[in-house]
Parts: C-alpha cells; structure tokens; sequence
C-alpha cells in the first residue's frame, strides 16, 4: 500500500513540476513574442490583427489573409506585406483563438463561425470586400468565406489549402487527445508545452520540406504561440473539426462566384494536394489550378512571387501564372531538405507534430 501511496505521489510531483514548466514556459513565449498589432471585440472575442490603410491610389482592391493552423497572422505577414505593402489596403489577423486573439463563447470555433468574425472584422475596420487568401487551414475558412459572405468576396487565392474530406478523416494522436474533457485540459497543461518545444525544429523542416526552412524562421513568425494551452487547445478543436466541416461544406463549392486561384505543391508533405486542390479546381467553376514541382506545405514563403501575383490575376490583372510557376520551379529543382526525415505521410494540417501551417 505504501508503495501506491508513493507512486501517487510522484505522479502527482511530475504533473506539478510539468504544470510549472509549461507555465514558465508560456510566460517565456509571450515575452518573446509580444502582440504587434491592434484589438477588436468581435462576435465575444478580442481579436488581434494588423491592418495596413489603403496608399492613395492602391492598384489592388483590399486583400485579407487567413493562417492555418499552429501559426498566427505573421506567417503570412512577414513574407507578404512588403510585397504588397503600398499597392492595397492590408489586413493580418489572428485567428479566433490563435497567437493573440482570443475565442470568445460564439461559434468561432469552426471554419463558417471564423469566416463570419472575419467578415464583422472586416466592417470594424470600414473593408466592404476584399480578395480572401488562406493558407492550408485558413483554405477551409477561405471557402467558408466565398460561400457565406459572396458580396464581400472580390476573389480567393487557396494556398497549400486544405477543403475536402480526406481518407478515414484522421487526425494525429495529441489534437483528439487535446479535445477530450478533462484529460485533453490536462494533457495542455502539462505536457504539450515541452514536448512540442522538443519538436517544433524538426516539425518546421518536414512542413517545409523538400524546401529548406528560411533561417530564424520559427522566431520571425511567432510559431511557438502554439504551444501555451490555451492556444494548443484552440488549434487542437479546429483541427478535429475540420473533416466534419469539409464533408458538409465541400459538396457546396459550385455555389462559388468568385475567382479563385488554386496554389499547391506537388510535394506537400502535410495535406492530400491531390485532394484538397484538385478539388478546388474541379469544385469551383472557373478555378485556376497552378502545380508547382518540387515545392512543400508553405508556397507563401518560397514561392511569394506566384501567391503575389495570383492575387493579381484574382483582382483582374493579366497574369501568367503557370510561367511564373516554372520560374519558381528552376529556382527550387535541387531543394532536398529533410529526405530521409520527413515521411510523406499525409495528414489533414498542421503535420507533422506541432508544426506550423
């Protein structure tokens, strides 16, 4: 009896000592990575975001970016906005529970419920419409948005996205775990902190794979935000959620009228290109689908120019996207990071383990 006594008592020690490190850890993070924007109360949430004013005479209608999962508004900001900056009326958001912003007790917790808190996001900062870009998670809200706010859509541009119902609608192990009550809190408290700051180097790597992680990467865009509870369970219900969502709403896609642009990489190592993009294209009268060859989970960071210049042909530019794409191609031919590391193992987002998307 006293040795059960005893190994109660060590667990009970080892949930403390996590509990603290997690904490500890969390406070560290945020430091690290203060808020570098504005707040809004949106729909019961305190959303953060960066909105950049439209210059005098913008050559572009507004443009709205939507992250995926385990980021925040500055994994698309940093590669982008100095693209576009002085061209169009900008706008960076975190998603309702991500980085800085903050859930609320709407349904922000799904892809329709954020599209909606964008939109009322949208009319606190006076945007009527705008072209709508999401990055793989952020695709599933991006189309959420074409079809429920289509007088607020001048186009979509889908980037690595992630739409359709994918074989056997798995999830990694931690996301179920997280959304489970009671054990899921616990496990946010306790283990997910340092356990994903073990991992969150390698992740990175096999999201970007076979193209190499641009340097300080992780630190520029604010990646370990995931990791505090808070934020890890709000990415986990997402996550859960999204194969639910995608059966309901891809059979929807034809009532788009937006011009969409379709941007995937034929060795995303994280989504089913050739069922979220392929899709699209097939789902979304009049669609562009734009393959480029050699290229991972993240073309908003290696192939900038291309996610520009889709924008671009969104708003009604003459743009040629397919030679623009094989311009990418020749510069990204002998990328070969993380071979022999990173499996082809297809997930719906956020893969591998705790890994920006």
């Amino acid at each position: 009896m006293n040795l059960i006594y005893a190994l109660i008592a060590f667990l009970l020690a080892l949930l403390l000592v996590l509990v603290g490190i997690t904490r500890v850890g969390s406070w560290l993070i945020e430091r690290r990575n203060p808020a570098i924007g504005s707040f809004a109360e949106i729909d019961g949430a305190r959303l953060h975001y960066v909105h950049v004013p439209a210059p005098e005479n913008p050559d572009l209608p507004p443009i709205v970016f939507i992250h995926g999962a385990s980021a925040n508004l500055r994994d698309q900001m940093i590669p982008l906005r100095p693209l576009l900056e002085g061209r169009a009326e900008l706008l960076f958001l975190d998603r309702p529970g991500h980085g800085w912003s903050g859930r609320g007790p709407g349904n922000n917790g799904t892809p329709a419920g954020q599209a909606a808190s964008i939109a009322a996001l949208m009319d606190h900062l006076g945007i009527r419409d705008a072209i709508i870009v999401g990055h793989s998670f952020g695709g599933a809200i991006t189309a959420a948005f074409g079809l429920e706010q289509a007088d607020r859509t001048r186009g979509l541009v889908f980037v690595a996205a992630a739409t359709h119902p994918w074989p056997g609608g798995k999830t990694s192990w931690y996301y179920k775990l997280t959304t489970v009550p009671v054990l899921g809190w616990l496990f946010s408290e306790t283990f997910a902190n340092p356990a994903g700051s073990l991992r969150i180097v390698a992740a990175a790597t096999c999201v970007f794979a076979p193209n190499p992680v641009p340097e300080a990467y992780l630190d520029e865009a604010s990646i370990p935000l995931v990791l505090r509870p808070r934020a890890f369970r709000a990415n986990a219900i997402d996550v859960e959620g999204l194969y639910r969502h995608a059966l309901a709403a891809a059979p929807r896609y034809g009532e788009i009228t937006a011009p969409a642009i379709v941007i995937s990489g034929d060795y995303d190592t994280v989504v089913y290109e050739e069922l979220h993009s392929t899709g699209l294209a097939r789902d979304i009268p009049g669609a562009e689908l734009v393959w480029v060859k050699n290229l991972g989970h993240k073309p908003d960071w290696i192939a900038r120019e291309l996610v520009v210049a889709a924008i671009e042909k969104a708003a009604g530019m003459d743009r040629d996207l397919p030679v623009i794409a094989r311009t990418v191609e020749a510069r990204i031919a002998g990328d070969r990071s993380g071979e022999g590391v990173c499996v082809n193992e297809k997930a719906p987002t956020a893969e591998p383990e705790l890994a920006p998307e």
